[in-house]
């Protein structure tokens, strides 16, 4: 009780800090002093000290399962491990917009402590318009989303938290990802700051771009831990599904990874700039789209966390007076002569950049009409229509091979001005991308042309990339590791996809079936008991055509609080493949459905993610970023 208590009267004086904070920026902002006010800098801080306190005190308040508060109460019980106590804080709505305010908060004051070096009204101004956003989640937390309402009569026990949520993965999967879209705000507010005061330039270019990377290395990772989660605890055997709530977490990724490479430009000669603000603010408008689907009930996926169309309708209101303030500021403020004399040479890394950011644009106008269409179309005419993956997979793979091919080209290329040179080494490994990508789709019959493309493209890329990093060793590094993540990626998934087996059948204890040359026995049932939940765990046997035998035991889970069956895939995991099997309940019989995969490759997904990461991450630390 008492935790709740000095959570919300701390919430109260983290937003009193916000409103000091804006007062004393807009004085100082005016007058003539050369250095941000003193006092700012510590008022932030307790601004985000304040907003700690309030996190901790409802981290307390599920650990002591304190039933009063009554986001305690709908999404925690007794019975629930530690763990997953501690992580049920962020895993509801009311929590995760707690977290959302907590890293603003801190992002700011980083903002301020790393910043020294820059103007002082161009400081003040992302201050101003940052805690402009910081208040809204202020409000938007106290007035709808209150974390610390009280309950009374004090009930005995909790409802419990959504089983399928109760998983290491996804407990780390939502920080991880509000790094990334809080880091866009940041992003956000800088651009506006530089716009109004005029400050796009080369200097401004590398002080942003280390929160461009922020945000996109962690919304990389955000985004590779709830696929993983997706593919092993939810049963669907796969790494992504085009679910409208993977969607909305992609579409910033994309906008963000345009972004990165657009700051580059203008980073070397000043091209680009206006296109540099405009995503900027696509970013921080996609991952705010983002949040209010999830939260507003509109979209109908297992990763939403709210159902209450007064919460979501806050948030778009408070997202449309953002865009407003941030396309008047854009159209008044944003001057270009000094831009317009620079002429980007259609032959040149400029160029291929440029073109590279229409492609993934393009990726990202697909997916957001795939995702948001039905929901229009519903609200226009009642009609319900579900867009899956064979919508996305036919307007993106035929424009994916162009893209992959420019990404082999860029590193080729000069700034400014480059010509056409034929290497001896492209054709070589033009023809053994051709040859090779033709071998793999004659082996499995399939006589699909776009599938034999696309498979060359990224066998091109891939070697183009292992033949930059050993020609420029240490050179571009970053670039070089991100680049050769993705082909490896793009590769990984093709290959995952022609290779793929499956099959799903009824079984009862006993009885066996046979996949390609694997041999699948089920042999007994067991059932266990466990503090949150009973489970009945089936024994399969897997005998493959080299006479090796492993053991793979899928798991039923029957939780009480709430009431919930979940089916726990079991995966032996190589270099090579992914042996998945999962099983259910088949209602009123004795059989059990089973469904067993053979996953080529899968590991090289998350592998070649985390190289994607990696790259973004070491040009984080590039020497030119040092105070």
């Amino acid at each position: 009780m008492l935790a709740t208590q000095i959570g919300y009267y701390s919430l109260i004086f983290g937003l009193i800090a916000g409103l000091l904070i804006i007062s004393l920026s807009i004085k100082n902002y005016n007058n003539r002093e050369i250095f941000i006010n003193p006092k700012i800098l510590p008022i932030s801080f307790l601004q985000f000290f304040f907003v700690s306190i309030s996190f901790i005190g409802l981290i307390l308040s599920f650990v002591n399962s304190d039933f009063s508060n009554e986001t305690v109460y709908n999404n925690s019980h007794t019975t629930k491990p530690l763990f997953y106590k501690i992580s049920g804080t962020w895993g509801n709505h009311e929590g995760s917009l707690l977290l959302w305010l907590l890293v603003l908060t801190l992002f700011i004051f980083l903002f301020l402590v790393t910043s020294s070096n820059q103007p002082k009204r161009y400081r003040i101004l992302t201050l101003v318009f940052q805690q402009i956003i910081i208040i809204g989640f202020f409000l938007f937390v106290l007035i709808t989303s209150n974390p610390f309402s009280n309950l009374f009569p004090v009930p005995q026990e909790g409802l419990g938290l959504n089983p399928i949520l109760q998983d290491p993965a996804l407990a780390i999967h939502p920080p991880i990802l509000y790094i990334g879209y809080v880091g866009s705000s940041i992003i956000f507010a800088s651009s506006l700051a530089a716009v109004v005061e005029n400050y796009i330039s080369k200097n401004w270019a590398r002080h942003i771009k280390k929160w461009i990377l922020i945000s996109w290395v962690f919304l990389t990772i955000g985004i590779m831990l709830g696929s993983i989660w997706a593919y092993y605890e939810l049963g669907w055997g796969g790494f992504w599904f085009w679910d409208p709530v993977e969607n909305v977490s992609l579409m910033p990724w994309l906008c963000l990874t345009a972004l990165l490479h657009c700051i580059i430009v203008l980073e070397k000669n000043l091209s680009l700039a206006s296109w540099v603000v405009i995503l900027s603010i696509a970013s921080f408008t996609l991952s705010m789209s983002g949040t209010f689907l999830v939260r507003s009930g509109i979209l109908n996926s297992v990763h939403t966390f709210a159902n209450d169309p007064e919460r979501g309708m806050f948030i778009l209101i408070f997202l449309f007076i953002l865009i407003f303030i941030a396309l008047f500021i854009f159209f008044i403020f944003f001057k270009d002569n000094n831009l317009k004399k620079i002429k980007i040479n259609w032959i040149s890394k400029e160029a291929s950049i440029l073109v590279n950011n229409w492609f993934l644009m393009y990726f990202l106008a697909v997916i957001l009409i795939g995702t948001v269409y039905p929901i229009f179309l519903e609200v226009i005419t009642d009609e319900k229509i579900s867009i899956g993956p064979p919508f996305f997979n036919k307007l993106i793979i035929p424009f994916l091979i162009f893209f992959l091919i420019f990404m082999a080209i860029v590193p080729s290329l000069n700034w400014i001005k480059s010509y056409l040179r034929i290497r001896i080494t492209n054709i070589i490994f033009l023809i053994l991308s051709i040859f090779l990508s033709y071998i793999v789709v004659d082996r499995t019959s399939s006589e699909t042309l776009i599938l034999t493309i696309l498979l060359c493209a990224s066998l091109y890329l891939f070697f183009i990339t292992i033949r930059e990093f050993f020609n420029k060793r240490f050179k571009n590094i970053s670039q070089i590791i991100s680049h050769f993540g993705f082909s490896l990626l793009i590769l990984s998934i093709l290959l995952n996809s022609i290779f793929s087996k499956e099959m799903i059948t009824n079984l009862k204890v006993g009885e066996k079936f046979n996949l390609k040359e694997n041999i699948i026995t089920f042999e007994k049932i067991e059932n266990n008991k466990s503090k949150n939940y009973d489970s009945v765990i089936g024994y399969f046997k897997i005998q493959d055509g080299n006479q090796e035998i492993i053991y793979l035991k899928p798991e039923i889970r029957i939780y009480n609080e709430p009431t919930t069956i979940t089916s726990e895939a079991d995966i032996k995991t190589t270099l090579y493949t992914d042996k998945f099997l999962v099983m259910n309940f088949v209602k009123g019989k004795e059989y059990f459905n089973v469904r067993y995969q053979l996953k080529p490759y899968m590991i090289w997904i998350w592998i070649s993610t985390i190289f994607i990461a990696l790259g973004g991450f070491i040009s984080f630390f590039k020497k030119e970023y040092a105070k």
